[in-house]
């Protein structure tokens, strides 16, 4: 303990503290409203066109299976970038989180009972309008629970980003264990369980403001 009183008692390093916090969450969060994005379209590519179905699912379970460390490896190559750039953890991680969530969105607009669509196209709904008033807000629970797994997987995956030398809060568990001092590794780890903590909890309150229904009735 006093190790960790020591650490923390300096002024410049809870600057520091705060700047690899900052960027930690743009690190992790950036990519994730990307890959919702991008999600929820070739989602709904998946949900109108069968044949690309099998194509984008089987290609996204792929993807996820590559390791981390490689990817944040490979992608300077791939994008003509340098490897120290930031982009490339944000281009792997949207990445990473995209195909995790396509399977998800695509099975929750399947989902949508085929009366409830029927009926909005009985009243004039063109698809566009049909899709973003109806088929999404239902598909709005399971979607949100696949970006609620998707935000804990950035927030640990920009850790390991620091391996090779991106910042963020990573770089106190890489500082700390080449100076054989346990201090920033502690912060780092309560650091980052504190923000997944917190990024779900706002996650959650966003989904229940956007589905309303979903809490009725409940106690």
């Amino acid at each position: 303990m006093g190790d960790m009183v020591t650490y923390l008692s300096d002024a410049g390093t809870r600057a520091a503290l705060l700047d690899r916090l900052l960027e930690h969450v743009y690190l992790s969060l950036v990519p994730l409203v990307v890959s919702v994005v991008l999600a929820i379209v070739l989602g709904l590519l998946c949900h109108r066109f069968r044949p690309v179905n099998a194509t984008l699912i089987a290609l996204s379970n792929v993807l996820y299976t590559i390791p981390s460390l490689a990817l944040f490896a490979i992608i300077p190559a791939l994008i003509g970038t340098r490897v120290l750039d930031p982009v490339n953890v944000i281009s792997a991680l949207t990445l990473y989180t995209t195909a995790l969530l396509v399977r998800p969105v695509a099975e929750a607009l399947d989902a949508v009972p085929s009366h409830v669509t029927a009926a909005a196209t009985a009243m004039g709904f063109r698809p566009w309008r049909r899709f973003l008033t109806v088929e999404l807000p239902l598909a709005v629970p399971v979607l949100a629970a696949g970006v609620r797994v998707g935000s804990v997987s950035n927030i640990s995956l920009v850790s390991v980003g620091a391996l090779i030398g991106t910042g963020g809060l990573g770089t106190l568990f890489t500082d700390g264990f080449q100076q054989r001092y346990l201090a920033p590794i502690i912060v780092g780890i309560v650091l980052t369980l504190v923000l997944a903590l917190v990024v779900d909890l706002l996650l959650v309150l966003l989904r229940n403001r956007l589905t309303p229904w979903v809490l009725v009735g409940k106690p």
